[in-house]
């Protein structure tokens, strides 16, 4: 079971009628104190009126027979290309019930995959079955993924109520979890809420060569 440190510092010029966003760091720790990397963490307003993050344009590459990134996290509707620069062709595929596609032997650039729904996708290779990535697919207003020392900082983040859900691609459970809900006060300075998650992770699971926590 992980426990999450959740710290909000909110810019000390905001005022307590005030709406501006404000910075927010979030920090997740294990039960033994050091940073969970690479968790994947969204920010869900309880406020139906706010427009929830856009889709954009995504990538996803092939290295020296791995994905790069290992997890790629984007909004509703968000098309991603997968680009294979390797010296070799690949197979990208995935069964997952969230988006199911295929992608034959190529090279170069691959047409892009819409991801219409909200969920995990595990993505892998028909040729090389080592190869495995995830997309994350969010329907939400804020979301990131742990660093190295189990932080994530958000540049600017409206005050108010949010649901926090919580995945990690060592997760022993494909599904997110939901946690409870928290509330950003713009006239702290300061505020530091401590949640407990059932998000448990595979310790014998062997880490991807590319695995990145960013």
């Amino acid at each position: 079971m992980l426990n999450l440190r959740l710290a909000f510092p909110v810019c000390g010029a905001l005022l307590a009628t005030t709406a501006f966003p404000g910075p927010l760091e979030l920090r997740v720790v294990k039960n033994d104190g050091n940073g969970a990397a690479g968790t994947v963490i969204v920010l869900r307003s309880i406020e139906a009126a706010r427009p929830l993050a856009r889709p954009v344009d995504a990538s996803m590459d092939q290295v020296d027979l791995q994905f790069v990134p290992h997890v790629l996290i984007v909004p509703t509707g968000s098309n991603v290309a997968f680009l294979n620069t390797d010296s070799v062709r690949h197979q990208v595929y995935s069964f997952s019930p969230v988006k199911r596609f295929e992608r034959p032997l190529y090279r170069g650039k691959s047409e892009p995959v819409t991801f219409d729904r909200a969920g995990v996708v595990t993505v892998g290779c028909n040729i090389h079955d080592n190869m495995r990535a995830y997309v994350f697919i969010v329907d939400a207003h804020y979301f990131g993924r742990a660093d190295a020392t189990g932080a994530w900082k958000a540049a600017d983040v409206q005050p108010g109520t949010y649901t926090v859900q919580v995945w990690h691609p060592l997760a022993r459970d494909m599904r997110p979890v939901l946690e409870q809900k928290i509330t950003v006060v713009a006239a702290e300075p300061r505020q530091t809420l401590r949640i407990a998650t059932a998000l448990k992770l595979r310790t014998d699971s062997r880490i991807p060569g590319n695995w990145d926590a960013y």
